[in-house]
């Protein structure tokens, strides 16, 4: 059982170092302002270089803080629904589907670019729904559904890469999503993910007590009233809008889903009313923080956040994998 205290000081430590990396984000590259040049520049009295942090790192900033947000949530929601620590949307293949529509949508329909989230979210529920049945025999094994996850992802993955060959990587906008690089995204980038995101976020927070349910027994959550099916089938879908937003916007980022909300239940534990909240300040500060490393450690040149997160990632993966046979949650 997780302290109260214990809950709290995770709280206030993770915004703390959110905040920090925050505003030493806005300072990696060439310009450089202080805390207090920055605030006045926004609020007070124009500064050139603020202006130029703000139309370039601003963006950038935000679309990581709130796509590793959304991305860490919809890890969450998968692992409760099918009762394993080692889902996540992209071992699972829901990104690289989510990812193989969105890159279609963006290179033959562009002018439909705004509604990309939701062509997203149907690769992915696609990805979904063929991970789940051909999983499936006379039960879910967790290990199975890694297996056939990593089939599914990596033939996605291969037809998107199959894609982008076959074009020369003419499509600027496919390549971002491909590469997972937001290098250049922009305001109305994030006015997308926003939107939509927030839809995906708050309902999320309508289904945590059915989370919890579901940590229990099918039988016991139906003695309880719960129907179990529907609350699986509900909560799936907002995990994969999730994701096919995240996807959309950002392009694929593996093991985040995974290596977030593991951290988040050592530090708050495994009730979702209190392990979502978190997880929404850890996913912002994960991918932030990768997005700022893969920024900084090769100067001038730039290491995509996706990579960053596969080299971090792979150990952890092998490491839960390992301890696979204990029970979830614990």
């Amino acid at each position: 059982m997780i302290s109260r205290k214990k809950i709290i000081v995770s709280f206030m430590g993770t915004a703390v170092l959110l905040v920090g990396l925050f505003l030493f984000a806005v300072n990696t590259g060439s310009l450089k302002v202080t805390p207090v040049e920055l605030f006045r520049g926004l609020f007070v009295v124009y500064n050139e270089n603020v202006a130029t942090i703000f139309d370039l790192r601003f963006p950038r900033i935000f679309i990581a803080m709130f796509g590793g947000a959304v991305m860490a949530v919809s890890g969450v929601l998968l692992q409760a629904v099918l009762k394993n620590p080692l889902a996540d949307p992209g071992i699972i293949g829901i990104s690289s589907g989510a990812s193989l529509v969105a890159v279609l949508i963006t290179a033959f329909f562009p002018a439909l670019y705004f509604f990309t989230p939701l062509f997203a979210f149907l690769g992915g529920m696609l990805a979904f729904f063929l991970v789940y049945s051909l999983s499936w025999k006379g039960g879910l094994s967790p290990l199975r559904i890694i297996l056939v996850g990593v089939a599914v992802n990596a033939m996605f993955s291969g037809l998107v890469s199959a894609f982008n060959s076959g074009t020369g990587s003419n499509y600027s906008g496919v390549a971002s999503i491909v590469n997972a690089n937001i290098t250049m995204k922009t305001w109305s980038d994030l006015q997308t993910l926003l939107l939509y995101g927030l839809v995906g976020l708050i309902a999320s927070f309508f289904v945590l007590g059915q989370c919890n349910l579901l940590a229990l027994e099918d039988k016991t959550a139906r003695s309880l009233g719960v129907n179990v099916n529907r609350s699986r089938i509900v909560i799936s879908v907002i995990a994969v809008l999730l994701a096919g937003i995240a996807t959309a916007v950002i392009g694929p980022i593996s093991f985040l889903g995974l290596i977030v909300p593991h951290i988040a239940r050592l530090l708050v534990g495994s009730n979702h009313k209190i392990l979502v909240p978190y997880t929404i300040l850890l996913g912002a500060f994960t991918l932030l923080l990768a997005d700022t490393v893969g920024r900084t450690i090769a100067a001038p040149y730039e290491i995509s956040a996706s990579v960053i997160m596969s080299v971090v990632g792979g150990p952890f993966f092998i490491i839960l994998l390992r301890r696979s046979r204990q029970s979830y949650g614990q």
